[in-house]
């Protein structure tokens, strides 16, 4: 039983959220680690899982009535709902008529983040080093960890999303109309100045800004969960009066913190997806105010010939 614990509470907690190596070439070239384990597993899960789901959800033979059109399983169901939510009360608001079209890309990368968050919380990386205990001693392993707390992961789904929002920018204002949007339309020479500002954000800022916060939110929570079941593993062969109340506050204070990882994990995936959605939404900020402008004038315009008339 100390030993149990030792291992799910190792006294250096950082050690539960960093990467481990598992395969390493004689240059020290990392060729495998634990989190490519888990970004395979979870393209797995989202390839298959998100099969399955399509299967339950889509619309059955006209033999089944009315009841065809209902989702045949709760899970799948929700799912279902999430996507309607994201698309309908997120996206739809910011896109307009280009919702549709762009809603793959950001239910993608919603429920691929949420997917690592999730294996992020179990411990697979425990389990691994319980089993091969020569693995636990070397910090190696196959799969386990945070694939979302490893900054290059994150910097990769932040440099594919500003790819996508600057790519749809384009795509929607032309490549001059892109160009000219950056300049915020101020007058010479502070256009200039402008423009490098909102290339700089478009490039390096808001990207960087996605890696950093989905790091940084993924790494703080495990170290702390990783930290309060430390305190158990160090009483762990202590006097039963003292590891007893110290083992009970870790595995108290741990379930909390775990519900409240639960929440982080989908709230961290629903704000990379929104603010995508939102970068995106800027780039026609100018348009939608300049058709506003042209549609009041037109209305008071409108008016006046009633008036006249």
């Amino acid at each position: 039983m100390p030993e149990t614990l030792m291992t799910l509470a190792a006294s250096d907690p950082a050690q539960h959220v960093y990467n481990h190596a598992f395969w390493v070439d004689q240059a020290g070239n990392w060729l495998w680690s634990g989190n490519q384990g888990n970004l395979v597993l979870s393209a797995l899960i989202l390839v298959l899982g998100g099969r399955w789901i399509a299967k339950q959800i889509a619309t059955g033979p006209a033999s089944q009535g009315t009841d065809r059109y209902l989702t045949r399983n709760k899970f799948a169901h929700m799912v279902e709902f999430i996507c309607v939510y994201l698309r309908e009360e997120v996206a739809r608001p910011l896109l307009g008529a280009r919702t549709d079209r762009l809603m793959p890309f950001l239910w993608t990368i919603f429920f691929f983040i949420l997917v690592n968050n999730l294996l992020g919380l179990i411990p697979i990386l425990d389990v691994i080093h319980l089993l091969v205990p020569s693995w636990k001693a070397e910090h190696r392993t196959p799969i386990g960890g945070t694939a979302t707390q490893n900054i290059w992961v994150t910097a990769v789904l932040a440099i594919t999303s500003g790819l996508f929002f600057n790519g749809v920018a384009i795509r929607h204002l032309g490549l001059i109309g892109y160009l000219k949007h950056m300049t915020a339309g101020a007058p010479f020479p502070a256009s200039i100045v402008i423009f490098f500002l909102e290339l700089l954000s478009q490039i390096v800022i808001k990207p960087f800004a996605l890696a950093l916060r989905l790091f940084a939110n993924m790494t703080a929570g495990h170290i702390l969960l990783a930290t309060l079941f430390t305190f158990a593993g160090e009483v762990a062969t202590q006097a039963l009066v003292v590891r007893g109340p110290i083992t009970l506050i870790s595995v108290v204070g741990g379930f909390g913190i775990m519900l409240l990882e639960i929440f982080v994990a989908f709230m961290q995936a629903f704000v990379f997806m929104f603010l995508t959605t939102v970068f995106i939404a800027l780039m026609d900020h100018h348009d939608h105010e300049h058709e506003h402008g042209h549609d009041h004038e037109h209305g008071h315009a409108h008016g006046h010939e009633h008036a006249h008339a």
